[in-house]
């Protein structure tokens, strides 16, 4: 048995990964990387599998989108009980890879993460770095993602980006990429909620927030393009999170193309922390969005935090 383990999600990018597997396989192997491959077959699979893997390989490879990786996260982070997980590596080729613009040499913003082939050379030498991950306790499990802590490596958020998130789903199936993702958000503008939150921000007072996203984030954008805290760092110990006030559809269209550029950050209608811990509560239900998963469907209270250095990255 080899020391490597390969999870690839033949859905994954709209089947992308279906197409590009068999050179993705060959590629590795002419790399001299030598590796055990599964193929998913439903949701959450990739959890299930590096869960049950942690125990007998050295390293997980992921080779699909966001999805497939923060299933391969939070299975590897169960069996590590917490502590500093296997190495696990990516292969982007997902709709958005959002993740991997932060494996060094960061992507600029506006730019496009690595490509598979590029990644398989990562994969090859073998290096690795600790990054943070964001845990989310909430009072409510989407039923199959397991009860306890759920976690994520990029992002999470409530409101406009989580409809959004939802409503990529139903896009139709010839556009993908960014296209699909600005189809999705179009969608959302036609009924998105206000919500009506308490924050707090570590042992600071809490506020209370009309919002139409609040977004909490490791890594630096979501959505394929959407630079929602482009400061943030995967790696500093800290949360970087993203209030918007409850705003209206034409100021949803002004701040799109700048939150696309980063340019958004000093917006009035816009808040931004940093925290270690953030407690979001509502009286009405809230749909959670992570990694483009959803952990939460109906919570209305959310504790996040950070795990410093607890994912061990191939980069």
């Amino acid at each position: 048995m080899s020391s490597t383990l390969v999870i690839y999600n033949p859905a994954a990018g709209r089947g992308r990964v279906q197409v590009h597997w068999p050179r993705v396989e060959s590629a590795l192997r002419q790399a001299g990387v030598s590796f055990d491959a599964v193929a998913t077959r439903a949701p959450l699979d990739a959890m299930a599998i590096a869960e049950r893997a942690a125990g007998n390989y050295t390293a997980v490879i992921g080779v699909g989108g966001d999805g497939t990786l923060h299933e391969i996260v939070n299975g590897l982070l169960r069996a590590s009980g917490e502590a500093e997980t296997k190495a696990v590596g990516m292969v982007p080729l997902g709709n958005g890879d959002d993740f991997a613009k932060v494996i060094p040499p960061e992507t600029p913003v506006g730019g496009k993460p690595f490509d598979w082939r590029a990644a398989v050379d990562k994969i090859a030498g073998g290096q690795t770095q600790s990054f943070d991950v964001g845990r989310i306790i909430g009072d409510q499990s989407n039923p199959g993602m397991g009860d306890g802590s759920q976690y994520f490596m990029n992002s999470m958020d409530v409101g406009f980006g989580a409809l959004g998130s939802h409503n990529y789903r139903s896009v139709p199936s010839f556009l993908t990429g960014f296209g699909a993702y600005l189809a999705a958000v179009l969608k959302t503008l036609v009924d998105y909620p206000t919500l009506k939150l308490r924050i707090q921000l570590d042992d600071q007072p809490p506020f209370e927030q009309p919002s139409t996203m609040t977004a909490v984030m490791n890594g630096r954008c979501f959505g394929n393009g959407f630079w929602v805290c482009p400061a943030a760092r995967a790696d500093d110990g800290l949360l970087d999170v993203l209030v918007a006030q409850g705003v209206s559809r034409l100021t949803i269209l002004r701040l799109i193309p700048k939150i696309m550029r980063g340019t958004h950050i000093h917006e009035p209608v816009l808040r931004m922390f940093q925290a270690r811990r953030v407690t979001i509560e509502s009286h009405e239900p809230l749909v959670v969005e992570a990694d483009g998963e959803f952990p939460y469907t109906q919570a209305r209270r959310l504790v996040v935090d950070i795990l410093p250095k607890k994912l061990r990255v191939i980069v």
